[in-house]
């Protein structure tokens, strides 16, 4: 199990660049292709035409910090939000039970960056870089006392 333990750096880096591709790769067309085919569509679901980019803003933007690690925890919480509004205002509704399939990925997103929200990026992050891992700014010479 040590070994395992070492891989943890690895495994977060893999998660967070995993996560960020698909966050990119789902808020680029919202943003800057499709924008407003993906508002009538959001009309559709009930929700206001501008939503769209809020949600491009989340993903895209939210994607390329994951991938940084940068932020992390500010942006995987903001994405788990997100994911989870999706899960229960344009998901289920359509059917709980029955229709897995239409919320599972989104429902995996949620939990995906809820888990990195509370265990950050892990040490191979400019989070860890910035912070040295205790998500605090380090202090300056002056400062301290």
């Amino acid at each position: 199990m040590e070994i395992l333990e070492r891989l943890k750096p690895l495994a977060l880096l893999l998660l967070r660049v995993g996560l960020g591709i698909i966050f990119i790769f789902h808020g680029y067309p919202k943003l800057f292709t499709h924008t407003h085919n993906i508002m009538a569509t959001f009309q559709r679901m009930g929700f206001p035409a501008f939503f769209v980019y809020v949600a491009g803003v989340i993903e895209f933007f939210g994607g390329i910090v994951l991938i940084l690690g940068l932020f992390t925890r500010i942006a995987a919480l903001l994405l788990a939000c997100e994911m989870a509004i999706a899960v229960l205002k344009v998901h289920l509704p359509q059917g709980p039970i029955t229709e897995v399939n239409n919320y599972e990925f989104p429902m995996v997103l949620a939990v995906a960056c809820f888990a990195l929200a509370t265990i950050g990026a892990g040490m191979i992050s400019l989070d860890h870089a910035i912070y040295r891992g205790g998500g605090r700014p380090p202090r300056r010479m002056k400062d301290r006392g």
